[in-house]
């Protein structure tokens, strides 16, 4: 299979059907299909050639829809670039897989100067964003209305589809290589279990698109047929706007969203009967946030993803029914219908249910590799099992229980810490909104569990009650011995909490980041 079948078989089945609906504006499956022939026909009148590689640094909009099916469908390869990086970021991924040309919006267009210094080789700069396009750079809309229109390439199967670049938590960021067949395989697999994307559905995007999470959505909704609502980024009214407005069956959130939506004083008034799928995943969701989603979204089953870049992004995934189980709600769901998932030793043997090791997977939507990095990909496939580097156990029916980073585990006082556990349990607490566990330095203990919390609004707590609350559900000794409360937790592009920055300011004094 390939990406753009289904724009194919969308614009012969249900031609003048809304494809994209964005900022008021709708197109069509037929006029999408001819934007893209013609868009994908500037792309190779611009030196674009098989396998070049194409970036894009943009926020969500309808064009970068056509952006994701214009570039395989001139038989080039796609690179989504990271919105937070900064430029120096930016440039190095640009310069890596060496992207010749890069679609940017208005957002971000002041930083062309700074990459074009810093790579040389960026020979073409297209500007997606509103208005005239700034000096020296091409206007996406002229491109589409002058150039003439080119046969598909039909570029799919294991060719290289795109390059995502990983958060860089350890070094540089790598290149992810996936490829049509990889992202295929997780969306349609991750469909398959009909609490996904549906055929005609109406997707919404408020999760970044240029994150994998996102696109895996995108790649299902484009394979099965339906509409795609974009708001260029998350912002509580607009989402619930766009809900109510454009009747949405399907979005992607992160838990921190999924926070904001609940919290919105009006959230209530909006027509939120529409939808049936709340699909969130990149870290745990708190039982408060989950009970009040689940009555705000009534009609909606909610289903947790868990993966990463490297798996395209599914490997297990939690149903609505298992979310109605207080003993399943813990867990990141079984192995979807397109993945092999088992939990191994060090030596790569598989541990007894219930045993904690690492999480590997097996199967279709494994990366094809790391660009340019031979010796990082061997080190994470092998075998053809994908090595996660998070910690977790199965049980005895096959459900997946995340316990933490298998680096990132607190050793406190010679007992092993895993934070994700400890994040549940705080979350638990009336006065918490969101928190995060790190390992901080302690002189008798090596490393003190410490958590890291925002309070619901009006609520108050104290460090010592807070320990004392953990410790009527887990271990004293996994129970934080201290904890800071902040108005707001760093967060990734994708949504994730970044643990690194909260380490940061208690290790920068230390020779190294652990006792």
């Amino acid at each position: 299979m390939y990406l753009t079948q289904g724009l194919h078989r969308s614009a012969q089945q249900t031609p003048d059907e809304p494809s994209t609906v964005f900022a008021g504006r709708v197109r069509t499956f037929v006029e999408t299909a001819d934007r893209v022939a013609r868009l994908a026909g500037a792309l190779r009148e611009n030196g674009v050639g098989s396998g070049d590689r194409v970036a894009i640094l943009s926020l969500n909009s309808d064009r970068y829809s056509e952006f994701l099916l214009a570039v395989p469908w001139a038989d080039a390869v796609f690179v989504p670039v990271n919105i937070r990086w900064a430029a120096a970021e930016i440039s190095y991924s640009l310069i890596e897989c060496e992207a010749r040309v890069l679609v940017v919006d208005e957002t971000f267009s002041a930083l062309v100067p700074a990459l074009r210094e810093a790579h040389r080789g960026l020979t073409t700069v297209i500007y997606c964003g509103e208005g005239d396009p700034p000096e020296g750079m091409l206007g996406f809309e002229d491109l589409i209305a002058q150039a003439d229109p080119v046969e598909d390439a039909r570029r799919g199967g294991e060719a290289l589809a795109g390059i995502y670049y990983t958060g860089g938590t350890t070094g540089n960021p790598k290149g992810v290589m996936l490829s049509h067949a990889n992202l295929l395989t997780s969306a349609l697999g991750s469909a398959a279990t009909g609490h996904f994307c549906e055929p005609g559905g109406r997707l919404l995007h408020a999760a970044p698109m240029f994150h994998l999470a996102d696109g895996a959505a995108w790649a299902a909704q484009t394979a099965l047929g339906g509409t795609h609502v974009m708001v260029p980024a998350f912002d509580p009214v607009a989402v619930l706007s766009a809900f109510s407005e454009h009747q949405i069956t399907t979005t992607l959130l992160v838990p921190t969203m999924i926070g904001m939506l609940v919290n919105q004083p009006d959230a209530g008034s909006y027509d939120l009967s529409s939808l049936r799928h709340m699909i969130y995943g990149a870290s745990p969701i708190s039982e408060p946030v989950l009970e009040k989603a689940m009555k705000l979204f009534p009609n909606a089953g909610f289903v947790q993803a868990y993966g990463m870049t490297e798996l395209s992004p599914v490997a297990t995934l939690l149903l609505p029914e298992d979310h109605h189980d207080p003993a399943h709600r813990r867990a990141a769901g079984k192995a979807a219908p397109h993945a092999e998932v088992r939990i191994v030793d060090e030596h790569d043997n598989e541990v007894p249910r219930g045993t904690v090791g690492e999480v590997v997977c097996r199967g279709g939507h494994v990366m094809l590799g790391y660009w340019n990095q031979p010796e990082a990909t061997a080190a994470a496939v092998r075998d053809g099992w994908m090595h996660t580097g998070d910690g977790g156990y199965m049980d005895d029916d096959g459900y997946v229980y995340i316990v933490d980073r298998i680096k990132d585990m607190i050793v406190s006082g010679g007992e092993n810490v895993y934070s994700v556990e400890v994040e549940k349990v705080v979350a638990q607490h009336p006065a918490v909104e969101s928190c995060a566990v790190i390992g901080v330095p302690d002189d008798d203990l090596g490393e003190r569990v410490h958590a890291v919390v925002v309070l619901r609004p009006g609520e108050q707590t104290t460090a010592e009650e807070l320990r004392e609350f953990c410790k009527q559900h887990i271990a004293g000794y996994k129970a934080p011995r201290s904890a800071e409360f902040v108005d707001a937790l760093p967060l990734s592009g994708a949504g994730k909490i970044l643990k690194r920055e909260l380490r940061r300011r208690h290790w920068d004094q230390h020779h190294r980041a652990v006792h």
